[in-house]
């Protein structure tokens, strides 16, 4: 039994970073960005469902009431808080998804992250603290082969 076990850990321990820094930065982007979706009208995109449209975003009419009455964050306005998570949950879902400044990018969403945990929703810890794992995750590990990132490292190191 001993040498099964041993033999388990050492075939989970040989799954690639690659791997599970591609598909945490898949699903943490998708997190975003549909939180994203719902606060602009003019550009809808989403891969997995098939929806497509370009055009140039805008605040939807209900995000400002919605910072106003639910979020009501402090020391921002419900005007610059909405634009900001607007801009926020588009850009660097993007930056991440592609693999660019991908640890500056979880840290800015990990800060986002703490920012909701604290002000907005208390009681979702669980989910955010889920987001936190794999923020940080890849914050401290970067985000693998299959990114823009490593192009750039590799260009400079060689």
């Amino acid at each position: 039994m001993n040498i099964f076990i041993l033999r388990a850990v050492a075939l989970l321990e040989r799954i690639p970073h690659s791997l599970i820094a591609f598909i945490a930065r898949f699903s943490i982007a998708g997190v975003f960005w549909k939180s994203g979706q719902t606060k602009v009208e003019g550009l809808a995109i989403d891969l997995i469902d098939g929806t497509f449209q370009l055009g140039w975003p805008r605040l939807a009419d209900s995000t400002i009431p919605l910072f106003k009455s639910e979020y009501n964050l402090p020391l921002l306005s419900p005007e610059i808080a909405a634009h900001m998570a607007a801009f926020a949950e588009h850009a660097f879902p993007v930056l991440i998804l592609i693999g660019l400044a991908t640890r500056f990018s979880a840290l800015a969403l990990l800060g986002m992250t703490l920012v909701i945990q604290l002000f907005v929703y208390p009681d979702a810890y669980s989910t955010h603290g889920t987001w936190a794992a794999v923020l940080l995750y890849l914050m401290a590990s970067g985000p693998g082969r299959l990114s823009i990132d490593n192009l750039i490292a590799r260009r400079f190191q060689g």
